[in-house]
């Protein structure tokens, strides 16, 4: 029979030796050294792909929002109405574009925070 505290030294000093192969010095227990930047079990953040649909989708709501307030809605519809008539990717940019209540909250925001600028 085997000495468990004894299997348990040499599983240590094994684990130890290992890790020295390997580049890794000895670490004082809670301190913040190789392992900590560089270690092999170091789980992967899992990020969601919420924030940066949502960042995108609000983007491209400012951004139509500012057009559509800078060129007015009359000239926008218009626009629009040339781009489908277009052929291919013209008829799918007229379908993004097209302006929906969200759009027309947005631009209407934009306007009264420009006339407050102004006056």
């Amino acid at each position: 029979m085997t000495d468990q505290n004894m299997a348990d030294f040499y599983d240590s000093v094994r684990r130890y030796h290992s890790q020295r192969e390997k580049g890794f010095a000895h670490e004082a227990t809670g301190a913040l050294g190789r392992s900590f930047y560089f270690g092999q079990n170091k789980s992967r953040r899992r990020r969601s792909l919420l924030a940066p649909v949502l960042f995108a989708l609000t983007s491209a709501f400012l951004l139509k929002a500012t057009i559509f307030y800078t060129v007015g809605p009359a000239n926008y519809q218009d626009r629009l109405a040339r781009l489908e008539a277009g052929e291919g990717f013209d008829k799918f940019g007229a379908w993004l574009m097209q302006s929906e209540p969200v759009t027309e909250f947005l631009a209407k925001k934009i306007g009264q925070g420009v006339n407050a600028l102004k006056s």
